[in-house]
């Protein structure tokens, strides 16, 4: 069975139909990339799944006891505000510190349980977010353009990161990202959405579809041959800059 299967969804504010006829399923294990222009309508779909938007059509389902691990695009903590990052890991759960600590360590950050929340990097506050995600150990963890703001070797940082949870824990990943070369890397499937679903399937032939072209254009060549290169030598997963980027 299928962790998520979405079925002919739609989604509306208002009158202003933002999503439409949308299928998609997410099965044990695999990393799917949601990519699109602005307001297509990713957010949306995220925002539906996890039952923050009430559809306007269609069917999702979710794998009876599924557990779901949300990383937002953003999140504003008063700069003032004098709150721990283990504190601030425990405000809706009750977890215990070593608890926090083995989700730092997992999100590649196992050193910040005492650092305030203010004297954070961004490389750093986003690993803080996936950290919190990954508290209850989620079969699926979903972002939203979780690397908004980083720069480039930050968010190859965190993906990497993404593809390392993945292996060590098998949870299933959906993500919305606006970085295409990040997105030929390190997923197994993409989907085009622009309403409705444009094109799907692996990075190769996504890149290559007419629509995902007329939405992106074709100085993608790049991106693919990072793709193959990065598939062909997994110990780039250990790049040295990894670290840094987190800091």
């Amino acid at each position: 069975m299928s962790l998520i299967s979405v079925k002919n969804l739609g989604v509306a504010y208002g009158a202003n139909t933002v999503l439409h006829h949308v299928d998609l399923h997410l099965e044990p294990g695999e990393i799917v990339t949601i990519v699109g222009p602005n307001g297509s309508g990713k957010t949306s779909l995220l925002r539906a799944i996890i039952g923050a938007v009430e559809p306007a059509s269609g069917q999702i389902s979710l794998k009876p006891g599924l557990k779901i691990g949300y990383v937002p695009q953003r999140l504003h903590i008063d700069q003032t505000l004098p709150i721990t990052v283990e504190r601030f890991m425990r405000l809706t759960d009750r977890v215990t510190r070593a608890t926090c600590a083995s989700a730092l360590e997992a999100a590649g950050v196992p050193d910040l349980l005492k650092r305030q929340m203010s004297q954070l990097s961004g490389g750093q506050f986003q690993r803080v977010l996936l950290a919190r995600a990954l508290i209850n150990k989620p079969d699926v963890l979903l972002l939203d353009e979780a690397t908004q703001g980083l720069d480039q070797p930050g968010s190859a940082a965190f993906y990497r990161q993404i593809e390392q949870v993945r292996r060590d824990t098998g949870c299933a990943v959906l993500m919305i990202s606006h970085e295409l070369h990040v997105v030929m890397s390190a997923s197994d499937r993409v989907i085009c959405l622009n309403g409705h679903v444009c094109c799907e399937g692996t990075p190769a032939v996504v890149a290559s579809a007419p629509e995902y072209r007329a939405l992106f254009g074709t100085g993608t060549g790049g991106a693919l041959a990072l793709y193959r290169h990065d598939h062909d030598h997994d110990h780039d997963h250990d790049h040295p800059h990894s670290h840094e980027a987190a800091e």
